[in-house]
């Protein structure tokens, strides 16, 4: 993932996020007319801010039970070793696990968190035997399973 530094963000660029995070698939006029500027300014800051990377992508949030992943559960993994190499390799390898749609470098007792979907208890088992452990340097995976999602944003407080 690319790193960003903090971008400078005036008034309107904030009020721009905030409506595109409420409706990511409006139009340049209706963001325009949202942030009260002409159709051309509102373009050329949208443009500036994809281009500073303020904004990565554009994408559908999906209900996760709606397409059968009911299952959201969180791992931590500890590597055998915090070397460069270890980390790069880990990191190389999750990444080819679609289940795990986020994955955290962390401070502390572990090294990795994640977070991950999966359709059901057994689903979770085939994921841990034959994908978390099976990659090189991995020495202790524990999992906790959420029981209820409290608390989802999909929008950052700008």
């Amino acid at each position: 993932m690319k790193t960003v530094s903090a971008v400078a963000l005036d008034e309107t660029d904030r009020r721009m996020i905030r409506a595109l995070q409420s409706d990511g698939r409006m139009t340049n006029a209706d963001l325009a007319r949202a942030v009260n500027l002409s159709e051309s300014a509102c373009l050329r800051r949208l443009r500036a801010l994809e281009s500073e990377g303020v904004i990565s992508r554009y994408a559908a949030i999906i209900n996760e039970r709606a397409v059968g992943l009911p299952i959201s559960v969180f791992v931590t993994v500890t590597l055998s070793s915090q070397a460069e190499s270890a980390l790069t390799a880990f990191e190389t390898a999750i990444a080819d696990v679609p289940e795990v749609v986020e994955c955290h470098l962390m401070t502390g007792s572990s090294d990795y968190l994640l977070r991950m979907v999966c359709r059901d208890v057994d689903d979770l088992e085939r994921i841990h035997a034959r994908e978390l452990t099976r990659i090189p340097g991995v020495t202790r995976v524990s999992s906790s399973v959420a029981m209820r999602t409290v608390v989802k944003r999909g929008a950052l407080p700008v």
